[in-house]
């Protein structure tokens, strides 16, 4: 049973300069909500305790932001902001988190390769920061069980245009049933019209141990970095490695427009601001049409 989960958080966040130029690209709200505590709980719900963050330099606040705060906690009791208390608690009581830095910004396939010591030889997931998936969609769960049935590793996948497929890992697919295929190759960031298809592999990713020794062969590729897709190419070619497409739910947050359309579908959604803001914004809508 996967019990272990591995979110690199040590990218630099150029796509949102000048905002990350002091503060980790992870830690960006969306409402009042941090991203990485987004991709925590959703790792929390699949079941998964044991998780471990990959940081880097300056990322001194994701840790913090998990951790025990004596002086804000004694400050909110004072006052009798018992339900901010209670979620500030909660932080540090969602799973077992630990850290670990990855020391030079050598690709997501060397991030992963730095959580080899964690996971212990068992299989593991890897959640990306930039990708959100909406809470009720319960893709990982899905791939676990997917994983649970054939041993093997699992990516999510979804598919985009062929336009924007240069930005992700185009997998070569052989469907075995709705939603479930498997990877014969993944290439990463293809020019779109060498692109074996429009599949997308996309944040989130079950993998068996034997990943790590993929990972070790794998050389630097796209960008000079050791790209996980090539590492998840190589596996492929040694063991079955699965694709569980899904269709709904997910925000590239990296992405300015896909991170302001998630913030403003989670505002929405929520009690305590979503019936004020949803007139607010229809208002808001109907004001600029008239203009």
């Amino acid at each position: 049973k996967v019990r272990k989960a591995v979110i690199p958080a040590a990218g630099l966040g150029t796509r949102f300069l000048p905002a990350t130029k002091a503060v980790p690209k992870e830690m960006l709200p969306l409402v009042d909500t941090p991203s990485i505590q987004l991709v925590v709980e959703e790792a929390v719900r699949a079941g998964l305790t044991d998780i471990l963050i990959i940081t880097a330099r300056g990322k001194g606040a994701i840790e913090d932001h998990f951790d025990r705060s004596p002086e804000l906690e004694a400050l909110l009791e004072s006052r009798g902001k018992y339900d901010e208390l209670k979620q500030i608690r909660a932080l540090s009581d969602l799973a077992q988190i630990h850290t670990v830095r990855q020391h030079e910004a050598l690709g997501l396939g060397h991030a992963v390769a730095v959580a080899e010591a964690h996971v212990a030889g068992e299989p593991f997931a890897v959640l990306l920061g930039d990708d959100l998936i909406h809470p009720s969609v319960p893709l990982l769960r899905e791939m676990l069980r997917v994983h649970e049935r054939y041993g093997r590793s699992v990516l999510a996948a979804q598919e985009v245009s062929r336009s924007e497929i240069s930005a992700y890992g185009a997998i070569t697919p052989e469907m075995i049933e709705e939603n479930l295929a498997k990877v014969r190759s993944v290439v990463e960031k293809p020019p779109a019209d060498e692109a074996p298809s429009n599949l997308a592999a996309i944040g989130r990713y079950v993998f068996t141990p034997e990943i790590f020794d993929a990972l070790r062969q794998t050389k630097p590729g796209h960008g000079g970095e050791i790209q996980l897709t090539d590492a998840i190419n190589l596996l492929a070619q040694e063991q079955a490695v699965y694709a569980f497409t899904f269709e709904h739910g997910r925000y590239d947050a990296g992405n300015k427009l896909d991170y302001l359309k998630a913030t403003v579908e989670l505002a929405i959604e929520r009690e305590d601001v979503g019936p004020t803001f949803s007139t607010w914004l229809a208002d808001f809508v109907q004001r600029k049409k008239l203009v």
